[in-house]
């Protein structure tokens, strides 16, 4: 019997289930986003610029090193949501706690390696010296707290594959307000800094993990988590691994390539990181809204696919790239227009404004490559092929990219020459992407 949260994807119309399903994952990623929002926010208000570049500089480093286990699950959730689909219940719980389990060893793997690398990382990404102590401190904080963000990002991701989107909004949207208030009271009244915000981001997720872990066990049916079953089943982890760790491998190239960018940036001084920071902060927003339809198209890919609804595969992909393009069209222009104002929040300051706008004038208009290049790539992941996408995005946004930083970007060193590189990768490895998902789709449509 279907539960009221979950969503039937392989019976009836699409589009309407395609929303219903990406509205509460958008508001979710939005919820997170005000994690690191309220902790730039409050710290660029109350702390000062040297303390905004700090929280800023250590995202695309800290992505770099979180990726790749956050790749593992997508990993988990197109093996939980081809399973659930073809109804194999037993595989479905055999998957469901090796992931658990995957995720607090690979969460603390994870905390000894930030805390260990933060200091020697940053350096070589050429962080000011009047920035880099906040940086490392702030980091090695954040990274206390990765067993319970990963344990979160693999609980949502076994929801996401039963078709339930709801549940992780609500725990998000009670860890985000306990995040800001505990921001406010640590920054303000206790004159912590950098170190408030990032005890604040900490507490938060710990509270978000415990009741997605509280749903999980109290949950009915295939999916329910039982402690005593947490075990690592090596077939359902090779499975895991073998869509998991491309896709990670593929967020941590991303990953790499910003760090790059983040370093080129960094040269250009404190001022225009913060500026930087604030930008691609806003930016982050309408990213989230659009990677859910990428996330959308993951989870009605695999379920139709172990449903054997092949037809059903291919309007999957067209109703969500009209659906991301819209989102990103909308939003990436709308953050555009009241772009001062929004920035205002972050700093004071006209010039850290001034550089905020700079970037969001080159990547907001046309952001929308970027959601169409994502769910091409859902689509093809939740087909089961996860080293065809990993390879065309590292040739087209990782390699591209370095190869601008070192050619074009050395030629004119302008904010505006890097800022670019972008938008030209996004559209190169979308359209690749499409010749690939094509050739896929026509073979999986032969075969069957």
């Amino acid at each position: 019997m279907q539960k009221s949260y979950e969503i039937d994807m392989c019976n009836g119309p699409l589009l309407g289930k395609i929303m219903l399903f990406s509205l509460p994952l958008m508001l979710s990623g939005i919820l997170q986003l005000l994690f690191n929002a309220a902790d730039v926010i409050v710290v660029g208000r109350f702390a000062g610029n040297e303390s905004l570049a700090a929280v800023g500089s250590t995202g695309a480093l800290t992505n770099l090193l979180v990726n790749l286990f956050i790749g593992l699950s997508v990993g988990a959730n197109v093996l939980v949501a081809r399973y659930y689909g073809a109804r194999q219940e037993e595989e479905v719980s055999q998957t469901v706690h090796t992931s658990i389990l995957v995720s607090v060893t690979g969460g603390v793997i994870l905390m000894v390696i930030g805390i260990l690398t933060a200091k020697p990382l940053l350096h070589l990404m050429d962080t000011p010296e009047d920035v880099i102590n906040l940086s490392v401190l702030y980091m090695r904080i954040f990274f206390l707290g990765m067993p319970a963000m990963l344990v979160f990002n693999f609980g949502s991701a076994i929801l996401r594959a039963i078709g339930d989107t709801r549940r992780p909004l609500f725990y998000l949207t009670i860890a985000g307000v306990i995040n800001v208030v505990l921001n406010l009271f640590f920054v303000i009244q206790c004159h912590m800094g950098v170190a408030g915000v990032g005890l604040a981001t900490v507490l938060s997720q710990c509270v978000s993990t415990a009741l997605i872990v509280r749903c999980l066990v109290q949950s009915e049916g295939c999916f329910k988590l039982h402690f005593h079953k947490l075990k690592m089943h090596w077939d359902k982890f090779g499975k895991i691994a073998a869509i998991g760790f491309p896709a990670g491998i593929q967020g941590s190239l991303f990953s790499i390539s910003n760090v790059l960018i983040q370093s080129s940036v960094n040269s250009f001084g404190s001022v225009a990181m913060a500026g930087n920071t604030a930008g691609s902060n806003v930016e982050g927003f309408v990213y989230t809204a659009m990677n859910s339809v990428h996330q959308t198209a993951v989870s009605f890919t695999g379920q139709n696919l172990g449903g054997k609804q092949y037809d059903r595969i291919g309007k999957i992909l067209i109703e969500c790239l009209l659906l991301v393009t819209a989102i990103g069209l909308v939003l990436g222009n709308g953050a555009l227009l009241f772009g001062r104002q929004i920035l205002g929040f972050y700093s004071s300051d006209p010039e850290v404004i001034s550089y905020g706008m700079q970037r969001m004038g080159i990547i907001c208009t046309i952001y929308f490559t970027c959601g169409i290049m994502d769910v091409l790539v859902g689509s093809i992941r939740g087909l089961g092929y996860a080293l065809m996408p990993m390879f065309v995005s590292l040739m087209g946004a990782c390699v591209l990219r370095v190869i601008w930083v070192y050619t074009i970007f050395a030629w004119d060193r302008t904010l505006r020459t890097l800022y670019i590189s972008y938008p030209v990768t996004w559209t190169i490895t979308a359209i690749v992407h499409a010749v690939c998902f094509i050739l896929v789709y026509r073979n999986l449509k032969k075969k069957a």
